[in-house]
């Protein structure tokens, strides 16, 4: 019996975000007073010099009196971001990639992306002044 309550206790409520080889768990479970808690589980996956593969696993434990500003600081941090940078990805690998596919417009485009980062940054300042 305490085999089946434990099983169920595993598998209340579950999602997964697959992203490139990292793959996010969300987990909810539940404390032995039966309350819930969230576990979010970034899963890696590495490759051998031989082919084959490993995962590395790190785990966050979120507890509901912490729920209102861990979501608070995630807004806050994920939306300073997109203001800085966009919502285009920018990495060395991206534009490697980039330039290899189109290779004649490689320094117009960057221009440009640098011209709008310049003018997102601008409305950032005004914005945080703001507040």
């Amino acid at each position: 019996m305490n085999n089946n309550d434990m099983m169920e206790r595993e598998e209340i409520f579950s999602k997964v975000l697959r992203a490139g080889r990292r793959t996010y768990f969300f987990d909810v479970r539940a404390t032995k007073a039966d309350d819930y808690y969230l576990t979010i589980t970034e899963s890696k996956k590495f490759t051998n010099d031989d082919g084959s593969f490993h995962y590395k696993k790190h785990k966050i434990y979120l507890y509901k009196e912490d729920f209102i500003e861990f979501k608070d600081i995630l807004a806050e941090m994920t939306d300073y971001i997109i203001d800085e940078k966009g919502d285009e990805v920018i990495s060395e690998r991206h534009q490697k990639d980039f330039k290899k596919e189109e290779n004649n417009d490689y320094n117009s485009s960057k221009s440009e992306t640098e011209d709008t980062l310049k003018t997102t940054e601008s409305f950032t300042d005004v914005d945080f002044d703001d507040i």
